[in-house]
């Protein structure tokens, strides 16, 4: 069915390429993995300018330059050569499509509680919620985490004009960015939810980490939508904040404490366990469900929600109100705020918010809102010795790969096991040249393998320049990578991956 030049004025850049690609990119003998260069004439299809539509051949370390822009990587400090914490460090990366990538990523201790927390958040419609939401999310979870008594101790140094203990250590990529100009109005909103809690919350009861988490979910959600309404006198922020209301993100974030891993799920990211099995091998757990039309338990939560009569209008095309496909987003208030509420605050707000079509446009059918929540599915995990590591990741990842295939590149990157096993031909006879086959697919997987010291540089790329054999195609990495932006966002998503490793014996003794 066509799509109509209205629907393309409401949808961001993220659900118009998705459209696209299952549209057109998809199609059995056009598939991006099939071919090593998109054909002459692509982009005129799609609409776009292709005078950059030429590939080029990157070289080996022009590819490394791309792929390793956005990694970091940190260890847990071990105490008298130990190791105490079940976390051992984690891997992070970032690969854009767009331009500018509208995912972020996070990950911070807890300095008043053993947690820490990582997450990964996917925005649409611009970048702003997904920004916010990385400087912010963590600091709602960490107040929500803390004592009565803690929490009446920050209160009492803020009132005093004391110094205030830190609540978080940020472990953070040099481009990781921090809004400084709103960094006061962020605080104000946060002061206002702790001095809240401590009237809710009763003395020496401990938070349920559960609780917790879905509360600060709910509670930045709601706050994002308030500081949106209310404004700002400064015209830079007013136009900020609405900007973060009215684009969305979705976030996938882990909290780990000890044993317990508890996963926070917003949208359609996802988390998945690595667990070794008895002979070396690893399979895939998931931890998350994505929220969205594939989904039948997340179609009848949203259908029950709304009238019977609006049975054929709320989830249509396998999108909500036949527009968004995450039905769990942070910001997005278009499906959240009334009619009557988005057109006075885009009246009384900035003329260039108002000029743009993805706000001003009400979606089809719109009668009983609010269509969408950002309350998060949270999920518990105990761990056991046999898990070994976890993989965050923004649906960019899980587009390209498996969760199987994924927890295969990664199990055999940290633990070698590709090249450490004796290779096998089934029991059949072969010749020379089918065993220098062989030799050759393992030696391009070591090769892979010593070219990265970041495990999720490593599975960005097998992402982008995976092969039918499971191992990466060099030249097909090269020319995804030289793909003009125009046509990238095409074909794949902005990917945002953070691998946590744990520490087995830790665990075990626990």
């Amino acid at each position: 069915m066509p799509v109509t030049s209205q629907l393309f004025k409401a949808l961001g850049s993220r659900e118009i390429r998705k459209i696209c690609r299952s549209a057109v990119l998809l199609r059995p003998l056009t598939a991006p993995w099939q071919r090593s260069c998109p054909p002459a004439g692509a982009g005129q299809r799609h609409g776009y300018r292709t005078s950059s539509e030429r590939c080029y051949n990157l070289t080996p370390p022009q590819v490394n330059s791309i792929l390793k822009a956005n990694e970091y990587s940190f260890k847990v400090p071990e105490f008298d050569g130990k190791n105490v914490s079940s976390v051992a460090g984690f891997d992070s990366n970032q690969l854009p499509a767009n331009a500018p990538i509208e995912d972020r990523r996070s990950a911070a201790t807890c300095l008043q509680t053993r947690g820490m927390l990582m997450g990964v958040f996917d925005g649409h419609a611009g970048c702003a919620c997904a920004q916010a939401l990385s400087e912010r999310l963590f600091y709602y979870i960490a107040v929500s985490l803390l004592p009565h008594e803690t929490l009446l101790e920050i209160e009492s140094a803020m009132e005093a004009g004391r110094p205030v203990q830190p609540i978080l250590q940020w472990h953070k990529h040099p481009n990781d960015y921090f809004s400084k100009e709103a960094s006061r109005l962020y605080f104000n909103s946060l002061r206002t939810y702790w001095q809240e809690l401590i009237d809710l919350n009763n003395p020496g009861e401990k938070p349920d980490i559960k609780e917790a988490l879905v509360t600060a979910f709910k509670r930045l959600d709601s706050d994002i939508s308030l500081e949106a309404q209310v404004g700002d006198p400064n015209a830079f922020l007013n136009y900020w904040v609405l900007r973060v209301a009215f684009s969305g993100a979705t976030a996938c974030v882990a909290h780990v404490d000890g044993n317990d891993l508890h996963i926070a799920n917003t949208g359609d990211g996802r988390a998945v366990l690595g667990v070794q099995e008895e002979d070396g091998s690893f399979t895939a757990h998931t931890l998350s469900n994505d929220h969205n039309g594939q989904n039948e338990d997340e179609v009848k939560r949203v259908l029950s929600e709304h009238p019977p009569s609006e049975a054929k209008t709320v989830v249509k095309q396998d999108r909500l109100l036949g527009l968004l496909m995450p039905f769990r987003a942070f910001g997005d208030v278009k499906f959240k705020w009334s009619i009557d509420l988005q057109k006075r605050v885009l009246e009384s707000g900035p003329d260039q918010l108002y000029e743009n079509e993805h706000t001003k446009f009400i979606p089809p059918n719109y009668h009983t809102p609010p269509y969408l929540t950002a309350e998060p599915e949270v999920i518990h995990h105990k761990l056991r010795p046999q898990d070994r590591f976890l993989v965050l990741a923004t649906d960019g990842l899980w587009e390209t790969l498996h969760r199987q295939e994924v927890v295969r590149i990664v199990g055999e990157y940290l633990t070698g096991v590709h090249h450490q096993q004796p290779i096998s031909v089934g029991g059949y006879r072969v010749t020379l040249g089918q065993m220098q086959g062989l030799l050759m697919e393992r030696r391009a997987r070591v090769s892979s393998t010593f070219e990265d010291q970041n495990a999720a540089t490593h599975l960005i790329r097998h992402a982008v320049g995976n092969n039918e054999f499971g191992t990466v195609d060099h030249e097909r990495l090269s020319k995804m990578l030289s793909l003009p932006e125009e046509l990238a966002r095409m074909y794949r998503d902005d990917i945002t991956i953070i691998i946590v490793q744990f520490n087995p014996h830790v665990i075990g003794a626990q």
